[in-house]
């Protein structure tokens, strides 16, 4: 294989790795988020780098596999944190995210799967960013004296 598919590979595990981590965080406050993508990111260049070191491939497999780590936690975060705001446990939400990573770490090793995988889960985190439910008043509105 040529190196093109090692760049894939690398941007499909560090999907993987973003998962797992937004597995391992849970719905934590933004804080802990943005610490958990700065390790999420960190992971996902230790697997392209890991995968130059062996392959050929060079910067890109560093470079694909941080960006792949963060599109996974950013398609992830969002679906673990409405899971467990809406009545998911911790444990039951943790072992699908898990299990959903060990999907992308093996759909990571078919040809060119790798970047669609990547780019999926980025398009995922823009299409739940958009369709994130407005603040609804509910009876408040209607306890107002007017």
């Amino acid at each position: 294989m040529g190196s093109w598919y090692w760049i894939g590979v690398s941007a499909g595990l560090g999907a993987a790795a973003g998962l797992l981590v937004a597995a391992a965080v849970g719905a934590a406050v933004r804080v802990v988020l943005v610490v958990a993508g700065i390790a999420a990111v960190l992971a996902g260049a230790l697997l392209g780098f890991g995968i130059d070191e062996w392959q050929p491939g060079g910067w890109p497999d560093i470079a694909l596999g941080a960006g792949g780590a963060l599109a996974g936690i950013l398609a992830a975060a969002p679906t673990v944190s409405g899971a467990l705001r809406r009545g998911g446990t911790r444990v039951a939400t943790g072992t699908l995210v898990v299990g959903a990573a060990l999907v992308v770490a093996a759909i990571a090793w078919i040809p060119a799967a790798g970047y669609l995988v990547a780019v999926a889960l980025l398009a995922l985190a823009v299409l739940l960013r958009r369709a994130r439910p407005e603040r609804y008043a509910g009876l408040r509105t209607l306890a107002r004296d007017e």
